[in-house]
């Protein structure tokens, strides 16, 4: 032991590392802080997780647009703890974006944006829209089919911007196309400009929190006046304030501990997300999708009416973004306690329980074809032969059975066609057959009359009552 307290006093007369962080150790916090305040801690943990496993990728990640994929597979299937990396830095990222959503509601809920904190939301609400573009370009590095679609999509999104648009598109993908320079410069955004920005923020946010102090639980008597507010503040820390170490700091040690654990565990049970087919920007039948816990969004712009899509993707982001900016401005004084602001944890419930709904409906994505449905059975069917089993083959083979669904097999972007006999008669189903419409594609020039008639006599087959039309 005493070899140990000399070489910490020569470390500490050199550094003096200790006399800084004892006193930011010993801060005092309001005695009534208890579990819901380690969630800001917790994104931090997850951020740490980011940075250790993005260093051990990045050395092994070739970011070239003819290696960037088999890289990833490299990673993934030879080297040595790669898929547990990989697994690591995805569920790292997820627990990231949890974290940081229920740090940014808990502190709407309990007010803690007002004076003298305003900053503290401002430099919190910028480092959640860096985890979320983070997020983004992190799926794009993967450079495989899904991920060259959605740096695609994200380009087609920005190029509707007003004014801008076009060259907001060009930055985005580095040229008029997805090439190796967009993967050049996500990997330099991923890597060095956006983590750089990140620690910066974060210490510029704990700093903040340091010197505003972390706010107190609210009770519905507290309200916030510039004038006294922080002499209040001060007297209720001198009165029963306790040390951050150990109070605070071991419940943000213990839930951060935990996180790490819990994406750990997760990333050997689940491993990493699939990497997918190769890149083919050629493919136009690609339908790229985000990570999880983007999920809400996709389905918002996959249900919105049509031709309502360019104003939702300017002015939802605008709307949101004003509104996040304001809000400490807006309303910097007055009662923090939710029971005297019941729209608080009313706003709070709403915006859950909408993202919840959201991302359920993204999860089954019923808008979309289903390309992975297997053609109908026999039984199904209903014959084995003749030109109703005939249509079904073709109901399969040109693709109809990817959005229309027979019964319970097939998507479900289009009508379900279990009673398509009960609801339609044969020229009705010839004629939208023929014509398209209402994003179903015309077969005019795919089928032969044989064929066609095949497919219409399987349709008005599927009857649940009566004979056929």
């Amino acid at each position: 032991m005493n070899v140990f307290r000399k070489i910490w006093k020569w470390f500490e007369d050199r550094t003096g590392l200790g006399a800084f962080i004892g006193p930011i150790a010993q801060h005092p916090i309001p005695p009534r802080s208890r579990w819901w305040y380690v969630f800001g801690s917790a994104t931090l943990f997850a951020f740490a997780v980011q940075v250790v496993t993005g260093i051990a990728l990045a050395t092994v990640y070739v970011p070239s647009g003819g290696q960037a994929y088999e890289s990833l597979r490299s990673i993934t299937q030879d080297v040595p703890w790669g898929r547990l990396v990989r697994g690591m830095h995805y569920f790292g990222a997820s627990a990231m974006v949890l974290f940081i959503g229920v740090h940014l509601m808990r502190v709407f809920w309990m007010a803690a944006y007002k004076f003298p904190r305003e900053m503290n939301w401002l430099t919190g609400a910028v480092l959640l829209f860096f985890t979320i573009v983070m997020g983004f370009i992190g799926q794009v590095l993967r450079w495989s089919q899904n991920a060259v679609w959605s740096a695609v999509v994200g380009a087609e999104q920005a190029a509707r911007v007003p004014l801008i648009g076009e060259w907001l598109a060009r930055v985005l993908l580095s040229g008029q196309s997805v090439n190796s320079a967009t993967l050049s410069h996500y990997f330099v955004l991923h890597v060095f400009i956006l983590p750089g920005s990140m620690i910066l923020l974060i210490g510029a946010h704990l700093a903040l929190v340091i010197r505003n102090g972390i706010t107190e639980p609210p009770r519905p008597e507290d309200a916030v006046d510039p004038a006294t507010c922080r002499q209040v503040y001060e007297d209720l820390l001198a009165r029963e304030g306790v040390p951050f170490w150990p109070y605070g700091a071991c419940r943000d040690a213990i839930f951060g501990v935990a996180v790490v654990l819990g994406v750990v565990v997760l990333a050997i049970i689940y491993g990493p997300p699939p990497i997918g087919l190769p890149p083919d920007p050629s493919n136009l039948h690609a339908t790229p999708t985000p990570d999880w816990y983007l999920f809400w969004y996709f389905a918002i712009l996959a249900l919105l009416p049509r031709g309502a899509e360019n104003a939702f993707m300017i002015l939802a982001p605008l709307f949101l973004a004003v509104v996040i900016v304001a809000l400490p401005f807006v309303a910097p004084y007055g009662a923090r306690s939710w029971r005297r602001r019941p729209w608080a944890p009313i706003m709070v419930l709403f915006v859950v329980t909408c993202i919840i709904v959201l991302w359920r409906a993204g999860v089954r994505e019923d808008w979309s074809p289903h390309f992975t449905v297997t053609p109908l059975t026999d039984a199904a069917i209903g014959t084995t032969s003749g030109l109703v089993h005939d249509g079904a083959a073709l109901f399969y083979s040109k693709g109809c059975l990817y959005c229309h669904a027979v019964g319970d097999q097939g998507g479900k972007r289009g009508p379900n066609m279990i009673d398509a006999g009960d609801r339609l008669t044969r020229d009705e189903i010839t004629i939208r057959m023929m014509n398209g419409g209402n994003g179903m594609p015309s077969y005019a020039a795919n089928l032969t009359p044989t064929q066609s008639e095949a497919l219409v006599t399987f349709l008005l087959s599927r009857r649940t009552q009566g004979p056929a039309r």
